[in-house]
């Protein structure tokens, strides 16, 4: 059976179950419906708030390379030159 399968099968079998929890569900059909839309409200709020963390630590991150960069007196004087004649004995 190849892989496509199994993933569909898998995904009508969740579908099927999802349908058959709702039908017998011990609550109203609107008590349901305003659960799931809660539930849906905090899950988009949730990945909202990560995504918003991850953009500010990519840009604090950036933000440190680039004052990095733009700030070459915090680098020692030799330490640049170190590795370039660490290279060139390497390669003799």
């Amino acid at each position: 059976m190849s892989s496509g399968k199994v993933v569909l099968a898998l995904l009508a079998g969740l579908a099927a179950g999802a349908a058959l929890g709702i039908l017998f569900a011990p609550e109203k059909g609107s008590e349901t419906r305003k659960k799931l839309s809660g539930k849906g409200d905090d899950f988009k709020e949730s990945m909202k708030e990560k995504f918003n963390e991850f953009l500010d630590d990519i840009s604090e991150k950036y933000d440190n390379v680039r004052q990095d960069e733009a700030d070459p007196d915090d680098m020692a004087s030799g330490s640049r030159e170190e590795p370039d004649k660490k290279a060139r004995a390497a390669a003799v």
